[in-house]
């Protein structure tokens, strides 16, 4: 029984269906500019509007990209060598060749701070 609940705690962590808002209203701070700009640069097209998601890629800005659940260092190997669908029926991520392991960086911080806004810690 208690590892029926256990695996029952782990799914309902991995809970993909809980939709995600843009943070609306609230400026971005200065800190957190250069990776808002290459977030969009790079990530929006599939990830979306500060990272609220698209037909084409997951949000970031979900409880499945909590620290805890997916560090930072995750977000530098999905960059570096793309990712196989798990958590998501968007089909594989591609590895990103246009960022550098800086630019990932910045865009952590960015996105991070998006979480927070959304109360995602």
């Amino acid at each position: 029984m208690g590892m029926w609940l256990l695996g029952l705690g782990l799914l309902a962590a991995c809970d993909s269906s809980q939709p995600t808002q843009a943070i609306v209203g609230v400026p971005v701070p200065t800190e957190f500019q250069v990776g808002e700009t290459t977030f969009n640069a790079n990530c929006a097209a599939c990830h979306g509007n500060q990272a609220a998601g698209t037909d084409h890629g997951p949000p970031l800005v979900h409880k499945v990209y909590e620290p805890n659940h997916h560090g930072d260092q995750a977000f530098q190997r999905a960059a570096a060598n793309g990712v196989q669908a798990h958590h998501w029926q968007f089909g594989n991520m591609p590895k990103i060749e246009t960022v550098t392991p800086g630019d990932v960086d910045q865009i952590v911080k960015y996105v991070r701070w998006l979480q927070r806004q959304a109360g995602i810690q």
